[in-house]
C-alpha cells in the first residue's frame, strides 16, 4: 500500500506534544512517507520557529528514506499582515506555507480566508464554512483547501469538498497533529476523506495532490542549492 502524506504537523516548538525528532519518528511508524512541519507562527516567532524546523528537516532528509519539509501555519495572524509573515517564513526557509483559515471552532478574524488565497499560501487550513467566492479565488490561484482529521476542524470538511468539487478546487489532507494518538495511517486518513463525501477515486487524487505538492517544493529547494 502507498505510504501516507500529510501536510500538517505541530511539534513542541509551538503547540504540539512532540518535539521534531519523536513526531518524525512516529509518523514514520505510522506509515508515512512524507510529511511537513508546520508550526504555528506569527512575526514574533517566525524567527525562532522556521529555523528550527528548517533544521529538522535536514537531519532527517538526509537519511533519505522519508521526506521531511520544513513549513510553517500562520496562525491568528491580522489578515493585512497574512502576506509580510508568509514572505518572511519563506525567507527563512519555510518550503509550505499554510494559513489557520476560518474554523467554526475558533475566533479567527474574518476576512482571513481570502486575504491568505490572495497572498498566494500554499495551502488554507481548516477553511470552515468557506464562501463559494473564495473558493473561486483559491482555484484561480491554485491554494489548496484542506481536509483536516482534526476534531472540531473537521466539522465542515464536507462544506469545503462539495463546493471544491463545484470549482474545481484543489484538496489536500493534513491531520494537524499536536498529539501522538493525532498522527494517522493512511488508511484511517482515507476514512476521513470518504467521510467528507469523497469517493475512493477522489481520496486518492487528493493523496497525490498531497505528495506531488511535498516532492515539488523539495525538488525545487534542491535546484536553488545547487550551484551554477
Amino acid at each position: 500500500m502507498p505510504g501516507m502524506i500529510d501536510l500538517h504537523m505541530h511539534t513542541t516548538l509551538s503547540d504540539g506534544e512532540l518535539g521534531p525528532a519523536e513526531l518524525i519518528r512516529r509518523a514514520e511508524v505510522a506509515g508515512a512517507t512524507a510529511i511537513a512541519l508546520t508550526d504555528h507562527v506569527d512575526m514574533s516567532t517566525v524567527g525562532q520557529i522556521v529555523p528550527s524546523l528548517v533544521k529538522a528537516a535536514e537531519m532527517e532528509n538526509r537519511r533519505q528514506r522519508m521526506l521531511v519539509v520544513p513549513g510553517a501555519e500562520l496562525t491568528h495572524v491580522r489578515p493585512e499582515q497574512i502576506e509580510e509573515v508568509a514572505a518572511r517564513a519563506r525567507e527563512l526557509g519555510a518550503l509550505l506555507i499554510l494559513c489557520h483559515g476560518e474554523t467554526i471552532t475558533e475566533p479567527v478574524e474574518p476576512g482571513t480566508n481570502r486575504a491568505a488565497i490572495e497572498a498566494d499560501v500554499d495551502i488554507l487550513a481548516h477553511p470552515g464554512l468557506i464562501s463559494e467566492e473564495d473558493v473561486k479565488l483559491a482555484a484561480a490561484h491554485n491554494v489548496g483547501l484542506e481536509l483536516t482529521a482534526k476534531k472540531g476542524h473537521a466539522y465542515t470538511n464536507g462544506h469545503v469538498a462539495k463546493l471544491a468539487r463545484q470549482h474545481n478546487a484543489r484538496l489536500t489532507y493534513g491531520s494537524d497533529a499536536h498529539l501522538p494518538e493525532q498522527i494517522k495511517t493512511r488508511e484511517e486518513a482515507a476514512r476521513i476523506l470518504l467521510g467528507a463525501g469523497l469517493s475512493r477515486e477522489e481520496v486518492e487524487i487528493v493523496f497525490a495532490e498531497s505528495e506531488r505538492i511535498l516532492r515539488a517544493k523539495d525538488a525545487a529547494c534542491e535546484a536553488k542549492d545547487e550551484p551554477i
